[in-house]
């Protein structure tokens, strides 16, 4: 079975984890697993190039992870940007640690080579071991994009990365909307698009609607992809009980002039979703086109088995829809 998903950054990549742990427990063979990743959020610091939810996929999919952050790597240290803080270099709001550093400089060295970002991420992946799982991971585009966002502060407008706002703000300043560089002229990277229309399953996990999967979903030719592909596609809602299972989704969707429930995040995908798997705490949705299963226990990702079953429930979705 082909399975495709669309994923950003900490709830895609437990998420992913959790679907790899059900196929292996389920005795299926190696996985033909395509992920796409949201590179919209990338940013450059410190002169290096850091694509946060390609990393955090790479980290959590390579059993390298720090668990108890959902990003970066374990038994971290931070003494390069200690250094850095001694010289006065900036930012500080925004932290790498000695072994993540690593990985940015691969990255800005190939890039710098000539290298496309896709090759790139395929050579990283291939350190953490992601092909041997039967996992192939590929950024949205090569092209360079990034996020940022409009604040209104003291009466005046003005811009800042996605990133400033998500981790020095904390999206604590409202968001006017979103502003998305260089998204209109990218491309598709090579395999996307027929990741998407050649699958026998599309996945959308838990990942924030608007600035991870709504990213992708930018880029041109994927929608159409998803719209014309003869694969089921379904999602799973990161939103439970009126609120994000984690980071700030709702302070997205507010963006957006939107609620924070999982029917509006389903109809940021009505055009091509066809199945939504949701909390029993939001049992009562009901979408026009997509059919709503209901997981029958919280939709919350404890560990990786909670995970598992959360995928193996809409891996059933996907084969009860069978278009």
């Amino acid at each position: 079975m082909r399975i495709t998903a669309l994923a950003g950054g900490v709830g895609g990549a437990r998420f992913l984890r959790g679907l790899l742990h059900h196929l292996r427990a389920s005795g299926a063979d190696t996985p033909d697993l395509t992920v796409i990743a949201n590179t919209g959020d990338d940013i450059t610091l410190f002169g290096l190039r850091v694509s946060p939810d390609v990393d955090t996929l790479l980290y959590t999919l390579g059993g390298g992870v720090e668990e108890s952050q959902g990003w970066g790597r374990a038994t971290e240290t931070t003494r390069v940007q200690g250094e850095l803080a001694a010289y006065g270099v900036g930012p500080q709001w925004f932290t790498l640690g000695d072994l993540d550093v690593g990985t940015h400089i691969a990255r800005s060295l190939w890039l710098g080579q000539g290298l496309s970002l896709s090759e790139v991420t395929a050579r990283l992946a291939q350190r953490w071991g992601l092909p041997e799982q039967g996992v192939r991971l590929l950024p949205m585009s090569d092209s360079p994009v990034e996020t940022h966002v409009v604040l209104t502060e003291d009466g005046e407008q003005r811009a800042v990365h996605f990133q400033e706002w998500w981790v020095r703000l904390r999206a604590g300043v409202p968001a006017d909307r979103f502003v998305v560089a260089g998204l209109d002229r990218a491309g598709a990277a090579p395999g996307v698009l027929d990741a998407i229309r050649t699958a026998d399953v599309v996945v959308l996990p838990p990942s924030n609607p608007v600035v991870s999967i709504g990213i992708i979903l930018g880029v041109p030719g994927v929608r159409d992809a998803l719209r014309g592909t003869t694969a089921p596609v379904v999602g799973v809602s990161p939103i439970v009980g009126g609120a994000p299972v984690r980071g700030h989704a709702d302070a997205c969707l507010a963006a957006l002039g939107l609620p924070t429930t999982s029917a509006a995040v389903a109809g940021l995908y009505e055009d091509f979703l066809d199945g939504w798997l949701v909390d029993p705490q939001d049992a009562a949705v009901a979408l026009p086109r997509a059919r709503v299963r209901v997981h029958d226990e919280p939709l919350l990702m404890t560990d990786v088995a909670a995970a598992g079953r959360i995928a193996g429930t809409a891996l059933t979705l996907a084969a009860d829809l069978g278009r």
